[in-house]
């Protein structure tokens, strides 16, 4: 093991950017089955529909509310030319949400192309389109962009830039964290500040570039478009834009957190450090202020840290998965909780990798400090992952039948792999020395003397050699770091809690990324839901069941009430469909009764009741050419049946359709 130590040791960082690079393809893939949240349930003209007149509009009806700019729904002829005039309307209410355009006047007969583009209420971009036709179908060439809104080169680099501000965050919340709560004399160590400043400079150039890319990410798809002032302008209007403005702004707020807690705090630790050692020799009495004054400056970051951390987490639940839903008021919270747990165990994770192997004078204490934070920040990740999920997912099936489902198990896996290097870092832990103290004692009596050394030397040249000094003063740094480095690869102990956690800081980069998928994913819920409105996930055309019949007997409780009623609904799937119904007396022979009604619902989607009327063919039969059925389901048929003036009844039969 010891052997292995230094030439597995020496390359963290580069074994760190293969994994990143890799992800980086990995997450390319996990993109492309992102999707967002909300979805067409409706339209007036229905999709494939043939109407007899022009409509005067084209409404689009939607499963959760959206933004839309005035060019988001087009209407386009046979000839590819835009029917669509004035401004969208928007004509929500009561729960629903609705769209509408106005259309030209007198259009021909011929087959019209509905495009349109919106952006879902949790921030990601959603298209489509679909035909109808006035008179009869016709030939069109109309087209519409193959690419889905979010694809494409700007898709992959939204996201990806999505992936790395995560990142930023992670190092920016841990590094701090693990500085204040595990290591205090970690905010004088040169490689530690650069890890918590190049999360803050990696979260800010994420956030500017994600806001320049909107515009193109949610539009036209086109590169170009991100210094679009005027598109800019109108992404600052919404609650992306406003959420990614408010980041900057706490940003700003972290950036002065940063200059006290690398500048004034590290020299309050440093005299406290150096203070209490006086202290404990000579009695001083400057030390218990000293103490007092540090332990002061500790709650004021740790409280305004922790304020800025939860702000910025803010910016992402307030604008993604946890504002949209049900019970927002409890999902946004839980998903800052969620959001600074996951920091504070990776970001410290990355933290202490650094210190284990820039800094290997770590003190077993600090360690063990950020082993029991660790535990604590799994403990809130698995209440909060398991709420989230139980959101976001809603069924075992969605568990396993939608590609959220499917990323939440392998975040699972991928935590259980991690926990697993955890269980061994959490061993080596318990086997480390406390070797800080007398290194650190000798390695200060080895410099004093070679510093003696050189003093001495350079009074007998007469000390006015600068050259010579400096070649010293080198030499004296190759050696103390040759030291550091035999002391480092000498203790077993840490070189095993180095690889462990370095092989959890791998595994933890593939979490990340596949979380931040997962934020892009359309959830299993609302996925069910749309599988629901369309029979099957690719909303494939669902196939003819044949025609379904519903027999019962009926008894409207007057004289000659009694008899038997048989409706059949041909072929019985989404679409247009031919009913036919027959009401028989107690002998058989068709019964002339006054009225029939029927009315269909589908209860599980709050459809209906949806009427209809037939038309009396012959006595005790009746007929509908015209029964449109929205989507395959369970629907209930009511079947009513009035024998006089006075005496009615109702029959009620659920029917299987698609």
């Amino acid at each position: 093991m010891t052997a292995t130590a230094p030439r597995f040791g020496t390359r963290p960082i580069r074994l760190l950017l293969i994994t990143a690079v890799l992800i980086v393809g990995l997450f390319g893939a996990l993109s492309g089955t992102a999707s967002a949240h909300a979805a067409l349930t409706g339209s007036d003209p229905k999709d494939g529909a043939v109407v007899d007149v022009a409509p005067k509009e084209v409404a689009l009806t939607f499963s959760e509310q959206i933004a839309m700019g005035d060019d988001s729904i087009r209407v386009l002829d046979p000839t590819s030319k835009r029917v669509d005039v004035a401004k969208m309307r928007d004509l929500s209410g009561g729960g629903t949400v609705r769209y509408a355009v106005d259309l030209k006047p007198g259009l021909p007969d011929g087959t019209y192309t509905v495009a349109w583009q919106a952006v879902s209420a949790d921030s990601h971009p959603v298209s489509g389109a679909f035909t109808f036709s006035v008179g009869a179908p016709s030939k069109t060439t109309a087209t519409v962009p193959d690419q889905k809104a979010g694809g494409g080169l700007v898709g992959f680099l939204y996201d990806t830039v999505r992936y790395i501000s995560y990142a930023g965050f992670v190092l920016l919340v841990g590094g701090a964290a693990f500085v204040l709560a595990c290591w205090q004399r970690g905010s004088s160590v040169r490689p530690l500040q650069r890890l918590v400043v190049g999360g803050w400079v990696t979260l800010t150039a994420a956030t500017l570039v994600l806001l320049l890319l909107r515009t193109p990410y949610t539009g036209s798809g086109k590169l170009g478009d991100a210094f679009d002032l005027g598109g800019l302008t109108d992404v600052l209007d919404t609650k992306t834009g406003a959420a990614l403005v408010s980041r900057l702004l706490l940003l700003g707020a972290a950036a002065l957190f940063i200059a006290v807690l690398f500048g004034a705090y590290a020299k309050r630790v440093a005299e406290s450090e150096a203070e209490s050692g006086e202290g404990s020799g000579a009695g001083s009495d400057a030390v218990p202020d000293a103490g007092k004054a540090k332990a002061d400056l500790t709650f004021g970051l740790g409280l305004g840290g922790t304020v800025v951390a939860a702000g910025i987490a803010g910016t992402w639940a307030l604008s993604e998965h946890a504002s949209t839903g049900i019970q927002t008021g409890l999902a946004m919270p839980l998903d800052v909780l969620h959001l600074l747990a996951v920091a504070a165990w990776l970001g410290g994770l990355v933290s202490l990798l650094v210190a284990l192997y820039r800094t290997p004078d770590i003190e077993r204490a600090a360690v063990r400090r950020f082993s029991r934070i660790a535990f604590g920040s799994v403990v809130v990740l698995a209440a909060t992952g398991l709420y989230q999920s139980w959101r976001q997912v809603g069924s075992w099936s969605a568990l396993t039948g939608t590609s959220y489902g499917q990323l939440l198990l392998s975040k699972v896996a991928l935590i259980a792999v991690l926990l697993g290097a955890a269980w061994f870092s959490r061993r080596w832990t318990g086997l480390l020395r406390e070797h800080a103290k007398s290194e650190t004692g000798t390695e200060a009596e080895t410099e004093a003397g070679e510093e003696a050394e050189a003093e001495a030397e350079g009074g007998a040249e007469g000390g006015a050699d600068p050259g010579r000094a400096a070649q010293l003063a080198r030499q004296r740094t190759a050696l103390a770091t040759a030291r550091k480095k035999r002391v480092r690869d000498a203790d077993t102990e840490r070189s095993g809690l180095r690889r462990s956690v370095l092989t959890e800081a791998c595994v933890a980069l593939v979490v990340l990324a596949v979380t931040t998928a997962l934020t892009g994913t359309e959830p299993g819920r609302t996925q069910e839901k749309e599988v629901g409105r369309s029979g099957t996930a690719a909303a494939a055309p669902a196939a003819p069941a044949g025609p379904v019949e519903i027999t019962a007997p009926f008894d409207t409780g007057g004289a000659k009430g009694k008899g038997t009623v048989r409706l059949t609904v041909d072929p019985a799937s989404p679409g247009g469909n031919v009913m036919h119904v027959w009401v028989d007396g107690p002998d058989g022979k068709p019964m002339d009764v006054p009225e029939v009604k029927v009315a269909y619902t589908l209860k599980s989607e709050q459809i209906g009741p949806l009427p209809v009327v037939p038309e009396l063919l012959a006595p005790g039969h009746w007929s509908s050419s015209t029964v449109q059925i929205p989507m395959p389901g369970e629907w209930h048929f009511q079947v009513t049946v009035r024998t006089s003036d006075i005496d009615q009844t109702t029959i009620e039969k659920n029917v299987k359709i698609g």
